[in-house]
């Protein structure tokens, strides 16, 4: 609220005559007073730290969603995965996709600050994204389209999630050039999101979901790039997995474990971050719903850092891991120096990798010291028993 100015009062306390007669200087000193708190609320607004941002992506998998399958209340941003992209348009392309999408939005009526964007790409639907970021006039026919999406669906904002700008991906068409035009694409994201705030007054949120390893950063200006971006979302997880390593290892590690061959860790990542640009603040740590394993592990070390095969489910999801593995022929063990959990099956020479609410507390408690803006995870379906959620929204948004 701006300072009342006594010596021009505004016209409905005229016409109501509450300042008439009355400039004493008394009552002036209440209102100056007044004023004062009126400034120094407005000050702690404006400067009060933004609260934690609990970001998770929901996969539609062609299945529609059940009513009450998604709890609005412990998240504070959905992004919705994923849209494809089709003749460089942005189209969400199929009737289940778009049915799940409408069905996400609704559920602002439940929580009205729940935010919903739409995530698009991902590892099998990048094919088209240099393409579409190489000239002014595709980059143009790609944003039109998202913003047609966002007005239908009323959605508040785009998730751009392109593995990955200048390599192949799963296998996707790449250039060299993709360092630049990915920027250009933010950049001009970004001033179309900034026009439709001016003009409507809405705010829409720009984000991308961040390969979280050096060669990342090696092909991108992520200095530029966060700029134009309400947050980047730290992809800090399948640091190991079967069939692409040899050996077994921790696929989200918190820190860095001497032992480790690669020497990797969530921490390692957010510090290359912030050393290449990126604010703190505008960073989303990345934890994963489900866990890697590997078959044929010997049992030394309980399986960590040995030689493995992939096995069927080879991602487990937390609800599957949870409910027939953990204390059912399992045993957990605790990386201290990862700061995460694994499971060891002596008997099946089975290991895996996964994450645990009391990892999930210690990269909550590492988000606030750090002072991130907060935690996307993949993905919400994974965990049917709703503790991985509960432990996140408990550690970050914690009840008075």
């Amino acid at each position: 609220m701006p300072a009342m100015n006594v010596a021009n009062p505004p016209p409905s306390l005229r016409r109501e005559g509450i300042l008439c007669r009355c400039r004493t200087p008394a009552l002036l000193a209440v209102i100056a007073g007044l004023n004062l708190v009126f400034t120094s609320r407005a000050f702690a607004e404006q400067h009060r730290p933004p609260s934690p941002v609990i970001a998770g992506y929901v996969f539609s998998r062609e299945t529609a969603f059940l009513p009450g399958q998604i709890d609005p209340h412990k998240l504070t941003r959905i992004n919705f995965a994923f849209a494809g992209i089709q003749n460089g348009r942005v189209v969400v392309s199929s009737p289940v996709d778009a049915q799940n999408l409408a069905a996400v939005v609704n559920l602002r009526h439940e929580n009205p600050s729940l935010s919903v964007l739409l995530s698009v790409g991902g590892w099998l639907g990048s094919a088209s994204f240099s393409d579409v970021s190489l000239k002014a006039e595709s980059r143009k026919v790609f944003i039109d389209s998202a913003m047609d999406l966002i007005h239908r669906y009323d959605l508040d904002g785009i998730d751009v999630d392109w593995e990955y700008p200048g390599m192949a991906g799963s296998g996707h068409p790449f250039r060299a050039a993709d360092k630049q035009n990915f920027t250009i694409l933010m950049k001009e994201l970004r001033e179309r999101f900034d026009k439709e705030t001016a003009t409507a007054g809405r705010r829409l949120f720009l984000t991308i979901a961040a390969g979280a390893f050096d060669e990342y950063l090696e092909h991108s200006e992520m200095d530029k790039v966060a700029r134009y971006l309400d947050t980047v979302n730290l992809m800090t997880y399948d640091s190991y997995e079967a069939g692409s390593d040899a050996i077994t290892g921790n696929h989200a590690p918190l820190f860095t474990d001497p032992a480790d061959p690669k020497k990797i860790s969530a921490d390692s990542t957010v510090r290359s971050f912030e050393r290449a640009g990126v604010p703190p603040e505008k960073i989303l740590l990345g934890v994963p719903f489900y866990g890697r394993t590997w078959g044929q592990v010997q049992d030394q070390g309980h399986g960590l850092f040995q030689p493995g095969k992939p096995v069927p489910h080879v991602e487990a999801t937390y609800s599957l891991i949870s409910t027939t593995m953990l204390d059912q022929g399992f045993t957990r063990y605790w990386d201290a120096a990862a700061s995460v959990p694994f499971l060891y099956n002596a008997e099946k020479r089975v290991f895996v990798s996964y994450e645990d609410p009391e990892s999930l507390a210690a990269k909550c408690s590492y988000v606030r010291n750090h002072k991130l803006g907060g935690i996307m995870f993949w993905e919400y379906f994974s965990d049917d028993t709703g503790q991985l959620l509960k432990t996140i929204n408990q550690s970050l948004r914690p009840q008075p």
